[in-house]
């Protein structure tokens, strides 16, 4: 099982952001591969403190994230043990958060040191939405999509930048007070990818690159929630070069039932019945999200009553059972009657067995309502 992100970074689930910040900056110093050559454990834990920064500086990953854990990223998401990000991805998107640590300036000598040489470019994402039914989200699902991508067009070829020699990276050593600093910002002669276009088709764009349509799969897991983002990796825009692709961020919609209506992880269903089936008792079969089911309606149901069928809703992502499918059974009041229906309710209007009399059984709307939140 993965760590919890607030404990990687030691912090209490109501810290701040700026809490947050300190935090992964004390752990990244700490373990940073700089000042711990070769140790993989240390780089093991780099990669967990920036994993969990990514999800908890951002305000609408951390939200679902406390909602959800971290199902809220599967599917193609961040792997066991900072599996989604190398240490490019992690340069490249926080680097500002170490100030003029390890070579000032935010420059680290890990870009072109230890871990590859250069500094890869990364393709942009791209974003869609998918619309899922009810009982899509209930069973989860596997959507083929077609998705139009940049990818490098064929015949393109590169050459090492002039510039930076290919490290992606341009240093400067300047003399202070304190003695010699070292900057290190990405070349602006190819945008940090250490390469050049030295060959380009026609039908390719400055970069080398052509869009292409492509069918992607994408596994949705069970019970995902309106507006839950997931991340196919590496199914966004490719960067040119030997960079890395971008991903493919999936933005779940839900599409209206026709009868059930979603609450969490619990479905509601109205049940309308005649006064005649509610005073005799009866049977019907009702929608579910994993086909239809038949239920008793004992004689004497009241309106307002509530049926449950549990393990019948939606499953918690989080692994934590299903939902109930609650069944509101109302009782339809005829509103013209013939004169011989008027005739007999007006003999009954008196009858003892037609008043009102409700028990501590018959609760309240009220009570119903607490009832189903508990």
């Amino acid at each position: 099982m993965k760590e919890d992100y607030y404990e990687i970074l030691g912090l209490s689930k109501n810290a701040t952001t700026a809490e947050i910040k300190k935090a992964y900056r004390k752990k990244a110093i700490e373990f940073h591969p700089d000042k711990n050559p070769g140790d993989s454990k240390a780089e093991e834990m780099f990669k967990k403190a920036a994993e969990a920064y990514e999800v908890l500086s951002n305000e609408d990953k951390r939200a679902r994230y406390d909602r959800f854990g971290h199902q809220a990223f599967e599917n193609g998401g961040f792997g066991g043990g900072g599996g989604g990000m190398n240490m490019d991805d992690i340069f490249s998107q926080f680097g500002d958060i170490f100030g003029g640590a390890f070579g000032g300036g935010g420059g680290f000598s890990g870009f072109g040191g230890g871990f590859g040489g250069q500094r890869r470019a990364k393709g942009s994402n791209l974003r869609i939405r998918v619309a899922l039914t009810l009982e899509e989200i209930a069973n989860g699902t596997e959507k083929k999509i077609k998705v139009k991508r940049k990818v490098q067009a064929p015949g393109t070829t590169y050459k090492t930048c002039s510039t930076c020699n290919g490290t992606g990276q341009v240093t400067r050593v300047t003399n202070t007070i304190l003695g010699r600093m070292q900057t290190a910002t990405p070349c602006t002669t190819c945008g940090g990818s250490g390469q050049m276009i030295n060959n380009r088709p026609a039908d390719a764009d400055a970069q080398g690159l052509v869009v292409n349509e492509e069918t992607v799969a994408i596994k949705i897991p069970a019970g995902v929630v309106e507006g839950m983002q997931l991340k196919v990796s590496g199914k966004g825009n490719e960067a040119p070069g030997n960079g890395v692709p971008g991903d493919l961020l999936v933005a779940i919609e839900e599409k209206e039932h026709p009868v059930l209506q979603r609450e969490g992880d619990n479905l509601h269903y109205d049940l309308y019945i005649s006064l005649s089936e509610a005073v005799l008792g009866t049977s019907r079969e009702i929608d579910t999200v994993s086909g239809k089911v038949r239920i008793k309606i004992d004689e004497g149901v009241q309106s307002g009553k509530i049926l449950r069928l549990r393990g019948k809703g939606i499953p918690n992502i989080n692994g934590y059972g299903k939902g109930d499918l609650l069944v509101h059974v109302n009782v339809w009041t005829p509103k013209t009657l013939n004169k011989e229906q008027k005739d007999f309710f007006e003999r009954m209007a008196n009858d003892e067995h037609f008043q009102p009399k409700p028990e501590k059984s018959d609760k309240s709307f009220f009570e119903k309502v607490k009832d189903m939140f508990t």
